[in-house]
């Protein structure tokens, strides 16, 4: 049976369960709207009565064809691999391996690229999922149920019985609200990410540590270059729900505090579990397994910094020493977990020491040749420790320049009254006033003093950073980002916060924003400006991250002027930081859509320049892409990997550098002139406000129930205030997809037209530039997804 047949007769089944279900329940609903044949011919639905049951019997079909067709792509890629070894799933470990290896690099030198790799998917609340929990929770268990029916095994008995199942559970779905009634708060959408935080993620990681091994024994690869943790590429998750402040009025400094302690608990429960669960399996008794004496004097002294509570730890498993050392150490987990530790007994600092004390029990076992145990028991959870930490997820602070400027504002207004308002000044008095006061270590104002209301909120957020930090370390925290960043005195002004709070200035990434299509172009100018201050180069760091946006570049400009000039930021600031001997952690700020940055990641990473990608690479990860992505075990690990190996292959370029390819970077930056001049032409038409409003639902998206955030950052009602999410939203519920196609085909048929010789350059690069091929497979897509009525 072929992936399309395989869509078919599941779709039939579930169809047939779905009818069967309405009809036991006596709705009143009509039940050939489930025809396949019926929903193609679009004229017969035209005169139905659209009533609200008959919409939601069309949600939930198309929302069971999405599951149907999940689970026939992750059957279709065990059929390759079985058919024709791992290698030729796109993205995988294995198709890395093997371009890596018929590049020339040895196994030593890609084992080094692995280790290189850090990778920090962020999850943000932008408001593009109006699904609830419950109904996701739902869908996830239609899936398991379906995955079950394919075991051939099982007797009809037993299928009757998961047939029956699904027949409840698509009742309750019938039964159940799909969307939110009422705005989630902020508080809900922390609790929605945590879930994927604490019982998604976890699971992932170790699945895909699991397919890099066996990926690279089957290269026929040293395992014993891959046998520890340290090995293995560095993952962490980060946040912004409870932390985004742009533009969100109800992201308070008590929500950021609140969220920094429930990620640090829900952290804690995490280790305490496994830990607990390791402890349990490790009955490895010493009169069958000779004990390392170091092991046994590590237990002594770890008994003795706990006095009764040791002796009755080490006492519950006599004989039984791994046990022992393990109880040992979920005491001091479980100490350090306390809001208000008993410094009479020994805490972890920090989740590094954690990690060493796990090592010490790897290495007892590695002396005792115990190789199995360790590469399924024990390194699993040194790769959560790693991951996870103490912290959970690390929390970004992001707020709006124009914000911080109105802030700065009201503190000089106070302490330097005769002044002329700040915003007023001009670039050169803003950054000479800046650099001087930081050479000053007193503050503005003493503790707790109010200078305004964007001034208290900026510095209570701060104030609430500064007392975690000092509490728990900077383990918990991101990067502060500054999202429209336009000059360096937006960069500088939140180190005058930082010194008004206490917090150091070397502990924390100050991270701007490049968001609009002027900001891409003059973004290498300000970082080079940036990284020749004195004050940057006595914080003495190596690495700097910065942040790309596609949502509103694309808004600004089209998706082709939008992808080009975040290329050609990339090439200019990659020069920038080889000029200034720094590394550059590039940030990007892709969402679920195509015209927002979204697609498949191995086009994705592939697509950027040579030599960019320096191993690290942080990106978001937004709304219903979250689900999209990750409520899907198997759908989660192909993503992670897709990711972990794409940045591997990508970075290759940096560390070992080749021969640098070119390709008609003039012709593609006149093809972009070209399709933003006509973008342009659209966006800035007299009626264009009113054919906005009448052709898509952006009236209703911006009262619709499925965001905390308001769809618009100061209330006007303007294009250029309106947010990028709701514009591309609209486009896409109406089927226009303008944002991910308009423009790019007047460009093509002008460069045809007056230039047929950059024409048939460009179509003859179309398949050999990564960059090209992206765009177009893009906005191919784009164009087979919209209706051209």
């Amino acid at each position: 049976m072929n992936i399309f047949e395989k869509i078919h007769k599941d779709t039939a089944f579930l169809t047939s369960c779905l009818k069967e279900v309405l009809e036991e329940i006596g709705e009143q609903v009509p039940l050939d709207i489930l025809n396949l044949d019926f929903i193609k011919q679009q004229n017969d639905l035209q005169d139905t009565d659209t009533e609200e049951k008959h919409i939601q019997i069309l949600s939930i079909f198309l929302q069971l064809m999405n599951l149907v067709e999940e689970n026939a792509a992750v059957q279709q890629r065990r059929l390759l691999i079985d058919q024709s070894g791992p290698q030729v799933i796109r993205g995988s470990w294995a198709e890395t391996f093997t371009r890596l290896k018929a590049n020339g690099h040895s196994e030593k030198e890609i084992a080094a690229l692995i280790s290189k790799v850090k990778l920090r998917p962020v999850l943000t609340a932008h408001p593009t999922e109006a699904k609830r929990i419950s109904v996701l929770e739902l869908h996830r268990d239609l899936y398991l149920k379906l995955v079950k029916l394919q075991n051939n095994t099982y007797s009809k008995l037993e299928r009757d019985s998961l047939k029956d199942e699904i027949k409840g559970l698509l009742e309750r779905w019938w039964r159940t609200g799909e969307v939110y009634l009422e705005k989630p708060t902020v508080s809900s959408e922390r609790t929605n990410v945590m879930h994927y935080f604490t019982k998604v993620f976890p699971k992932a990681l170790t699945k895909s540590d699991q397919h890099l091994r066996q990926s690279w024994k089957a290269m026929g690869f040293d395992t014993r270059l891959l046998n520890e943790p340290e090995k293995y590429p560095q993952l962490q998750f980060g946040s912004w729900v409870g932390s985004d402040r742009d533009g969100h009025p109800y992201v308070t400094a008590q929500i950021t505090e609140e969220t920094l302690l429930a990620h640090r608990k829900a952290a804690f429960a995490l280790i305490s579990e496994q830990l607990s669960a390791l402890a349990a399996s490790m009955s490895f008794s010493e009169k069958r397994n000779p004990v390392p004496a170091s092991f046994l004097e590590i237990i002594r002294k770890k008994e003795e910094e706990f006095g009764v509570l040791g002796k009755e730890a080490v006492a519950r498993n006599t004989y039984e020493p791994w046990r022992q050392y393990l109880n040992l150490v979920l005491l001091q987990v479980d100490n350090t977990s306390k809001e208000n530790p008993d410094f009479l007994y020994p805490v972890y600092k920090n989740a590094s020491e954690l990690a060493e004390d796990l090592k010490k029990l790897r290495m007892s076992l590695k002396e005792i040749g115990a190789d199995n145990i360790i590469e399924n028991q024990i390194f699993p959870i040194e790769r959560q420790v790693s991951c996870f930490g103490f912290h959970l997820a690390k929390l970004d602070i992001r707020q709006n320049s124009e914000f911080h400027d109105k802030a700065i504002e009201q503190i000089l207004m106070h302490v330097f009254p005769e002044t002329s308002p700040f915003r007023t000044w001009d670039e050169k008095t803003r950054m000479k006033f800046i650099l001087d006061e930081l050479k000053q270590n007193r503050p503005f104002g003493i503790w707790g003093k109010s200078f305004g209301p964007e001034a208290d909120r900026v510095l209570d957020c701060y104030r609430v950073v500064k007392s975690h930090f000092d509490k728990f370390g900077k383990e918990g925290i991101g990067s502060f980002i500054i999202s429209m960043n336009r000059q360096v005195s937006d960069l500088l002004i939140v180190y005058l916060f930082f010194r008004e709070v206490g917090l150091p200035y070397d502990q924390f990434k100050v991270v701007p924003l490049f968001e609009t299509i002027k900001d891409l172009n003059e973004s290498a100018g300000i970082m080079d400006e940036y990284l020749t201050l004195q004050f940057v180069k006595s914080l003495d760091n190596e690495r700097f991250e910065i942040m790309l946006g596609y949502s509103d570049s694309n808004k600004d400009g089209g998706v082709l002027t939008s992808r080009w000039n975040i290329y050609q930021t990339g090439k200019k600031l990659t020069s920038i930081a080889q000029k200034h001997g720094v590394h550059f952690c590039f940030f990007h700020g892709i969402g679920g859509t195509i015209s927002r940055g979204g697609g498949k990641y191995h086009r994705f990473l592939e697509s950027m320049p040579q030599g960019s990608l320096s191993g690290e690479m942080k990106l978001t990860v937004q709304g219903e892409t979250i689900a999209q992505q990750f409520a899907n075990l198997l759908n989660g690990v192909y993503n992670l990997e897709m990711l972990l190996s794409g940045i591997t292959l990508q970075s290759s370029s940096y560390f070992y550098p080749d021969k640098t390819e070119s390709f008609p970077d003039a012709i593609v930056e006149q093809l972009s002139k070209y399709a933003m001049e006509h973008y342009r032409t659209l966006l800035t038409h007299p009626s264009f406000i009113q054919f906005f409003g009448q052709a898509t639902p952006i009236d209703v998206l911006e009262l619709s129930k499925i965001g905390s955030r308001p769809s618009r950052r100061t209330g006007t009602r303007t294009l250029a205030d309106l947010r990028a999410i709701p514009w591309v939203f609209s486009w896409n519920q109406s089927r226009f997809n303008i944002t991910g196609w308009f423009g790019i085909g007047y460009a093509l048929e002008k460069i045809r037209n007056e230039n047929p010789g950059d024409y048939a350059i460009l179509k003859s690069q179309s398949d050999n530039w990564p960059l090209l091929r992206y765009i177009l497979i893009q906005v191919e897509t784009n164009l087979v997804t919209a209706d051209p009525e």
